[in-house]
């Protein structure tokens, strides 16, 4: 398993390869591109393109999930958490300093949205 295809059924990441379409009937099943909030690229997403923590582009969107998924379990994780965290993904353009930078960037972002504000659905 690679992470690629990473998709999250009500809230939780699963892999979108493994996961049977039955399973997700009736759930609430979020992409990448369902993140923004009314047009506007969620913390996670920004924090990727400010940090340039992809090369080619593939892994990208099972990183931003794992992330936005990891920052509501620990809005303040260590590098050793987001380094154990994300290692069910793979980049194979080794892009890993960057993609720890954007992870400890978009925390301090969701750290300072004022309560009641959503980065995703």
């Amino acid at each position: 398993l690679c992470g690629c295809c990473t998709v999250l059924v009500d809230g939780q990441a699963v892999s979108g390869c493994l996961y049977f379409a039955v399973w997700a009937d009736g759930k609430a099943v979020t992409t990448v591109e369902h993140l923004d909030a009314d047009g506007r690229l969620s913390p996670v997403q920004e924090a990727f393109i400010t940090c340039g923590a992809f090369q080619c582009g593939f892994c990208t969107p099972g990183f931003v999930l794992m992330t936005h998924e990891l920052l509501k379990a620990n809005p303040d994780p260590s590098d050793e958490d987001i380094r154990h965290y994300l290692s069910g993904n793979l980049c194979r353009c080794a892009a890993y300093p960057e993609i720890v930078a954007a992870v400890r960037q978009a925390a301090k972002a969701v750290g300072t949205k004022p309560a009641g504000t959503s980065a995703g659905r």
